[in-house]
């Protein structure tokens, strides 16, 4: 077996990826995209964050899907640069903080998006399989249930769950999960949830709308 990698040689490298991770997961494609396009400031429109939900709402299709599209490869690209410079355990950290630069990103103010997207390009370059599955997952949970946040919070807890689950196989396990890569993807779904405390409490309360009706968050 390999000689375990000590933290103190680790540690260095984990943190200059995160900030990286959050640099790049911090650039507010949902609001780019929407000025090009003339759309005006996402941040007024329906909840007033940045992600492809929102943009949606202005009623353009192709730049909300254009702004999923980007706000996941902004999690993927980050994952990916972190791994080919500096190895695999700064690339968890490096999704890590690309989520979070999504969510609270400094040139907004910290008031981003919900990072459901970029969570979902970072779990991709993480494991693709893992990643796939997160992404048929949310889409299953979506025809199920019609509420866009439920299929989402669903489909990201379901995949944090399968992560730890397939870390303790010794052959599948090997190809698409770990402990260290489960405990990266549970901290990012408990701050995508942690997110999404005003779409949960409207869930509790039978309040949350369905997919195809008018929304506010």
């Amino acid at each position: 077996m390999p000689t375990p990698i000590s933290w103190s040689i680790l540690w260095p490298y984990a943190l200059a990826a995160l900030a990286f991770g959050y640099a790049l997961g911090s650039i507010p494609f949902g609001l780019l995209l929407t000025r090009m396009a003339g759309l005006g400031d996402i941040r007024s429109i329906g909840s007033g964050n940045i992600g492809a939900t929102n943009v949606l709402r202005t009623g353009n299709k192709k730049v909300a899907v254009a702004t999923l599209l980007l706000d996941g490869g902004k999690g993927a690209a980050a994952a990916l640069i972190a791994l080919y410079f500096a190895g695999t355990f700064p690339m968890l950290a490096a999704g890590i903080g690309a989520v979070i630069g999504h969510c609270f990103p400094v040139w907004l103010g910290f008031k981003g998006g919900k990072g459901v997207a970029t969570t979902l390009g970072t779990f991709i370059a993480w494991s693709w399989p893992l990643g796939i599955g997160a992404c048929l997952l949310w889409m299953i949970y979506a025809a199920a249930f019609r509420i866009s946040s439920l299929s989402a919070l669903l489909g990201l807890a379901t995949t944090a769950a399968l992560a730890w689950l397939l870390s303790t196989t010794t052959v599948l396990g090997r190809i698409v999960s770990n402990s260290n890569l489960a405990f990266a993807a549970t901290v990012i779904v408990a701050l995508v949830f942690a997110m999404h405390h005003e779409n949960i409490r409207r869930l509790l309360a039978g309040t949350e709308p369905r997919i195809g009706g008018s929304k506010k968050g």
